[in-house]
């Protein structure tokens, strides 16, 4: 017991000895102007956008769905899915593009980068000939016998179904 007397007593002097911080409340700084966001999509054959500051939104399509990005985004990482990427221009024009597969980044400085193995314009694509790649890599998948086939099969089915699907 007197020991822990003897420990109130120190820690209140030392309390004591301190000088006293005095917090103000204020109001909250006004927010900064809006800051742009730089987007680089490429692929290995050609960039499409080159850390270009005329685009105001991405529509990214991912193995959980599609997420939209815009300027000051939390920083994510992830891995495209066969699908359409959106491109909304601070001109108000869209363009749609195919990507196969890749990654992409949203740094903290309102970057965003886009990589794919694979990417296209929408309207490029042959629809008619990605339903005759559809069907054969489905009989190749179901006639498939080891599993780097089958593998390969999956992943020829997933792009074909996903411009079939643009």
């Amino acid at each position: 017991m007197a020991s822990l007397c003897r420990f109130i007593s120190r820690s209140s002097a030392v309390r004591q000895a301190l000088p006293k911080q005095q917090f103000i409340r204020t109001y909250a700084d006004a927010p900064k102007a809006p800051v742009g966001m730089n987007f680089t999509f490429a692929c290995p054959s050609e960039a499409f956008y080159n850390n270009s500051s005329a685009v105001s939104q991405v529509n990214i399509p991912t193995g959980a769905g599609a997420i939209g990005v815009l300027a000051k985004h939390v920083p994510t990482l992830g891995v495209l899915a066969p699908g359409v990427l959106t491109v909304l221009e601070t001109a108000g024009e869209s363009k749609e593009f195919f990507v196969s597969s890749g990654s992409y980044s949203v740094n903290e400085d309102s970057s965003v980068i886009v990589t794919a193995e694979e990417a296209f314009p929408l309207d490029n694509l042959d629809k008619e000939a990605a339903r005759a790649n559809l069907s054969k890599a489905m009989a190749e998948l179901a006639s498939a016998t080891s599993d780097v086939a089958r593998a390969e099969a999956q992943i020829a089915v997933d792009c074909s179904q996903a411009i079939v699907n643009a």
